[in-house]
């Protein structure tokens, strides 16, 4: 269908993360709504598209405190025409899960090369190409955008749209769970809201690994968004991911000026996804 038609429909926008799935519900050009769960199996994915009603659909995918809200908010819901099978627009950065959401019959992959971006390399993730390109359309070019989740990543363009570049390491709970699973004393120091900044020279092994890893994290973050500014004065950031929260407030702990300056936003990759299905040129899910 063209783009005028799918701005005035209901539909379902899909990010599998490395770890989980990532939903938003779409009325159009609206986020009405976002959420997250876990892995869905085949058998269940082949079920969303029997369902006869979007309550039905909605229900199945989403978490006990999401299920209430739309229980309570069917009636807007339910002034848009919206037969199902239910479009669904989806972008993922786990093949194996891309291939078992092929059974659903109206969806629609994004791929990099929908992407507007100039000059990206083959290999740039899809998530990472579509939070940048959501964040610069929201709030403008150059941008740099900060992904904390599973991988802590960086990915920049500058005022012409082109990919300036990135880099990529591992989280903070993932570089937890490396030091406790893959050495032979250390422990597995479990991902938590910690209520305040380790001491930076710690006299536990347990507070070490939270110095160890934290403070340098931090210390990655701030040289990473100084180094931007030296580029481009004016650049913007955004930062993203399910360790934001923690992040900022360590940061705003260690570096308030720099804390001041992020825009922080969840949901950039579905504002991303927005902005290709809503182009002038680009047809919406067929």
């Amino acid at each position: 269908m063209k783009s005028q038609r799918y701005r005035e429909e209901i539909w379902l926008a899909l990010e599998i993360g490395n770890s989980r799935l990532h939903w938003a519900l779409f009325i159009g050009e609206r986020l009405y709504s976002a959420w997250d769960i876990d892995y869905l199996p085949e058998s269940a994915i082949q079920h969303l598209a029997e369902c006869q009603t979007l309550d039905d659909l909605l229900l199945a995918i989403s978490p006990p405190d999401h299920q209430s809200n739309f229980l309570t908010n069917t009636p807007p819901l339910c002034t848009f025409v919206s037969l199902p099978p239910c479009p669904l627009l989806l972008a993922s950065v786990v093949p194996s899960q891309t291939a078992i959401w092929q059974s659903y019959p109206n969806i629609r992959v994004i791929t990099l090369d929908e992407i507007p971006l100039k000059a990206v390399y083959p290999t740039l993730g899809i998530d990472r190409a579509l939070a940048l390109w959501g964040a610069a359309k929201t709030w403008g070019f150059p941008m740099l955008v900060i992904d904390a989740g599973t991988a802590l990543t960086f990915t920049a363009a500058d005022a012409n749209e082109c990919l300036v570049g990135g880099a990529i390491l591992p989280g903070l709970g993932l570089q937890f769970a490396t030091l406790g699973q893959q050495t032979g004393q250390l422990p597995l120091v479990e991902m938590q809201i910690f209520p305040s900044l380790p001491p930076r020279f710690a006299l536990n092994t347990t507070e070490a690994i939270q110095s160890g890893v934290i403070y340098t994290i931090l210390a990655g973050i701030k040289d990473f968004i100084e180094a931007w500014w030296d580029l481009f004065p004016n650049g913007k950031i955004a930062i993203k991911g399910g360790d934001r929260t923690l992040l900022l407030n360590y940061l705003q702990a260690l570096y308030p000026e720099i804390t001041a300056s992020l825009l922080v936003e969840q949901n950039l990759i579905f504002l991303g996804m927005r902005e290709i299905v809503m182009g002038d040129s680009t047809d919406g899910i067929k």
